[in-house]
C-alpha cells in the first residue's frame, strides 16, 4: 500500500483546495491530504511530499521524506531554514512559468524603454511633451540570473529587437547574447547595461549583491527590474541611487517582506513602480501535470526529477 502524500501549504484554504483537487485529477492512485490530515503513522510513512510555499518547520513532523516537490520556482525558504535536512528537494521547472516570465520581462522592459513612466508624470502634470525616441536597437539589456527563467527572458528581448547581455554565476551560453561570469563580468554588464533585469535566485551569495558599490557602477539614468527576490536588492542602497539620480527608475516586483508593508516608502517613491509580485504567477493546471509526472517516474521506475544543489541554493 503506498503511503499518502502531504501537501503542505501556507495557501488559503480555498486556494489549498484548488490545489488538491488538480493534484487529484492528474494523481488519481494516489491518495493526496493536508498535512493536518494525516495521521502520526502516516506522517511517519510518507516518502514524498508536495509544498507551496509551506513553513519549512512543518516538514520536520515528516521524519521519513525521500524527496519533497515545491510548486513554486523559487525554494530558498526550504534551502535556508532547513539546512540539515536528510531529503532532496526538488522545484518547479516548468515552460508555461518561463513564457509567464519572458512576457512579463519583455513587458516592464518596453516599458522603461518607451519611457512610459515619464509619460504617467507629465500626464498628471497636464503635460504635452513628446519624448525623444530611441530605437530597441540602441538600448542595451543586462539580464542577471541565466537559468531557465531567464534564458527564455533573454531570447525574448532579443526578439524585440534589444541588444542583450548577461551575467551569471556559472558559464551558460545563449545564441546572440555576450555572457559573463566573475565579479568583473559583473561589474562589464552592469556598466554596459541601459536596464538592467535581475532573475538571480537568492542565495548566500547573491543576498544584498545589488548594494551601493554594484548600484554605483551602473550607467546614470539607467533603470533597473527586480523579478528575482526581494534581497538581493539593498533597499536602502536602491533608494540612495534613485535619490541622487544614478539610477531613473525601477519595477520592483518582490520585496524583503511581502506583502509590501502600507507604510514603506517604495509605494509613494515617484521613481519606483510597485508589483504585487506577479510577474510570474504558477499555473495551477501545468504545475500539477508536471508533478505527476514526477511523481509517477518516482512511484513506477523509481526515478528523481533534477534536485536542488543545497549548496548553491538552487
Amino acid at each position: 500500500m503506498r503511503a499518502a502524500i502531504p501537501f503542505v501549504s501556507q495557501e488559503n484554504p480555498e486556494k489549498e483546495r484548488v490545489w488538491l483537487e488538480t493534484l487529484s485529477k492528474y494523481l488519481p492512485d494516489e491518495a493526496i491530504l493536508p498535512l493536518d490530515k494525516l495521521s502520526e503513522g502516516e506522517r511517519q510513512l510518507a516518502d514524498v511530499a508536495i509544498v507551496a510555499n509551506p513553513d519549512p518547520q512543518a516538514l520536520k513532523q515528516l521524519p521519513n521524506l525521500v524527496w519533497v516537490h515545491s510548486v513554486w520556482a523559487g525554494v530558498e525558504r526550504l534551502v535556508n531554514d532547513l539546512s540539515e535536512q536528510s531529503f532532496s528537494i526538488v522545484r518547479l521547472v516548468d515552460p508555461q512559468l518561463q513564457e509567464a516570465m519572458a512576457e512579463a520581462v519583455q513587458a516592464w522592459s518596453l516599458y522603461l524603454h518607451r519611457d512610459m513612466f515619464e509619460y504617467a508624470k507629465l500626464q498628471r502634470q497636464a503635460t504635452w511633451q513628446p519624448l525623444p525616441y530611441v530605437p530597441a536597437s540602441a538600448r542595451t539589456i543586462g539580464v542577471l540570473g541565466l537559468g531557465e527563467l531567464g534564458r527564455a527572458s533573454a531570447e525574448r528581448l532579443l526578439a524585440t529587437g534589444f541588444n542583450v547581455i548577461g551575467w551569471s554565476r556559472n558559464e551558460k551560453i545563449i545564441d546572440q547574447v555576450t555572457t559573463y561570469t566573475g565579479d568583473e563580468g559583473l561589474e562589464t554588464v552592469l556598466k554596459s547595461s541601459d536596464i538592467v533585469v535581475c532573475l538571480l535566485p537568492l542565495t548566500k551569495d547573491t543576498r544584498g549583491l545589488l548594494g551601493f558599490e554594484a548600484l554605483a557602477m551602473m550607467q546614470p539614468g539607467a533603470c533597473i527590474i527586480n523579478f528575482a527576490r526581494g534581497d538581493v536588492i539593498d533597499e536602502e542602497a536602491l533608494q540612495y541611487a534613485l535619490n541622487t539620480g544614478q539610477l531613473k527608475h525601477a519595477v520592483l516586483d518582490v520585496f524583503a517582506i511581502e506583502p509590501l508593508p502600507k507604510s514603506h516608502p517604495f509605494w509613494t517613491h515617484p521613481n519606483i513602480t510597485v508589483l504585487p509580485h506577479i510577474s510570474a504567477q504558477t499555473n495551477i493546471d501545468s504545475a500539477c501535470q508536471i508533478v505527476a509526472q514526477n511523481i509517477r517516474n518516482y512511484r513506477l521506475l523509481n526515478l528523481l526529477p533534477d534536485v536542488v544543489d543545497t549548496k548553491r541554493g538552487y
